[in-house]
């Protein structure tokens, strides 16, 4: 991790950037996919995933049997697990259904909203260097408490064309039957296009690296909806000495082993304290089994000695991270000065594993800046609201006339003449 001090406000939008990739070259890679995908429907699939994952597959989607059979591998240990993180994320996404609630906003004119669930959506579990099983839960769970009719979960297979048990059991836990092996721009395309044998969807979610990302931004640009763009994970941590040194490393860690392109921010006033900091992030880092992946990361990564805890929230506000952990003394006097973050871990002992896995939260994320203007996921995303209201002849008598001059002004004449011809029938009552 490189480390700056005191550095000028003028240099954060450059301490702010993250690793990039050529954005040309990858936006005409994923038009390729998406062009062979159209014209060739699965046999361009099969290419792919012969190309990309080096493995040949003959029929995308995972049977029953290979599903229902899954959790035989896996402990009653961490099945147990799985069963307890369920339980959590349950709880606080039904928390966020909102009730109908009519607004009479003039006499005799009353407003309100209901929401539907979106009928097929797809959701795109990471099953490459690390199978993202909690991320079945985070997407799953909410779109079963939505109602989505139909969910088709992807998810990269291994060279032996399988996915990984974990991912089968938790998506069977939770009620999912349409799971497809398949990964990379390649699924993206196939849950974009209707000429394939893995089913169209209307919105699409999940994390993933540059390259899925930048798939589901040309999903979009054919009409579909997706969560946003989440693409390498990122944390940003305000420490001080009250945090042991500890603690702080093995957060930038958790971050950094996601993979190279991925990063982490320290920031801190105690310049020694950081420093420290930087020297127990070496020690934990040749003990994880992962080294080489975080250690990638490390060479993207900061650690900035600031003058004040204010100026780390002005920072941190700046590069709005997708992991935010305020590691500092009476750490909750902060929360009011944050402005951008997908999600927020208050105090010493609230490290962000916990919302990557089972404190109930959602983990997935804007990233890339993202957090200032797009929201994690969360029980709403799986939905969208429909705006209902009713006008009696008391309200249109009362009201009317006023649309009537609003319609007029705007040279909207048949629009007035709604209104006209209804207030003359109440006239000649």
């Amino acid at each position: 991790m490189k480390f700056y001090k005191y550095p000028e406000i003028a240099e954060w939008d450059t301490l702010c950037e993250r690793p990039t990739t050529d954005g040309l070259q990858l936006e005409k890679l994923v038009r390729t996919i998406f062009g062979e995908v159209r014209r060739n429907g699965d046999e361009a699939l099969k290419r792919y995933s012969l190309s990309f994952d080096k493995v040949v597959i003959e029929d995308f989607r995972i049977e029953e049997t290979t599903i229902k059979a899954a959790g035989q591998s896996l402990s009653s240990e961490l099945k147990n697990a799985i069963q307890r993180a369920k339980e959590n994320i349950e709880v606080f996404h039904k928390s966020q259904e909102v009730s109908t609630q009519r607004i009479e906003t003039s006499k005799g004119i009353q407003c309100w909203q209901e929401s539907r669930a979106i009928e097929r959506v797809g959701i795109y579990i990471p099953g490459g260097t690390a199978p993202l099983f909690s991320t079945v839960l985070m997407l799953g769970i909410p779109a079963m408490i939505a109602g989505c009719k139909e969910i088709v979960l992807v998810s990269p297979p291994n060279k032996e064309g399988n996915i990984d048990p974990a991912i089968l059991y938790t998506a069977d836990l939770i009620g999912i039957k349409n799971i497809y092996r398949i990964g990379g721009i390649q699924a993206i395309a196939a849950l974009s296009l209707p000429n394939t044998s893995i089913p169209k969807v209307d919105k699409i979610f999940g994390p993933g690296n540059q390259y899925v990302t930048a798939a589901k931004k040309e999903a979009q640009n054919l009409g579909l909806a997706i969560d946003m763009p989440a693409g390498p994970s990122e944390v940003l941590v305000i420490a001080d000495p009250s945090c042991p040194v500890e603690f702080v490393a093995a957060d930038l860690l958790a971050q950094a082993e996601h993979g190279p392109d991925s990063q982490v921010i320290l920031l801190g006033t105690d310049e020694q304290y950081l420093l420290n900091c930087q020297e127990e992030v070496a020690k934990q880092l040749e003990r994880l089994p992962r080294k080489n992946l975080a250690s990638m990361a490390l060479k993207n990564s900061k650690t900035i000695c600031l003058a004040s805890t204010d100026q780390c929230m002005e920072f941190s506000n700046q590069y709005a991270p997708e992991h935010l952990i305020i590691a500092c003394e009476n750490a909750e006097q902060w929360i009011t000065k944050i402005s951008n973050a997908g999600s927020v871990f208050i105090g010493k002992y609230s490290c962000e594993s916990a919302g990557d896995y089972a404190s109930g939260t959602n983990h997935t994320l804007p990233t890339n800046g993202f957090a200032k203007n797009y929201s994690g996921v969360t029980l709403g995303a799986f939905k969208k609201t429909i705006s209902f209201q009713t006008v009696s002849a008391e309200g249109l008598i009362d009201l009317g006339p006023a649309i009537e001059v609003m319609a007029e002004a705007e040279q909207l004449f048949a629009h007035k003449n709604a209104v006209s011809v209804r207030l003359k029938s109440l006239a000649d009552v």
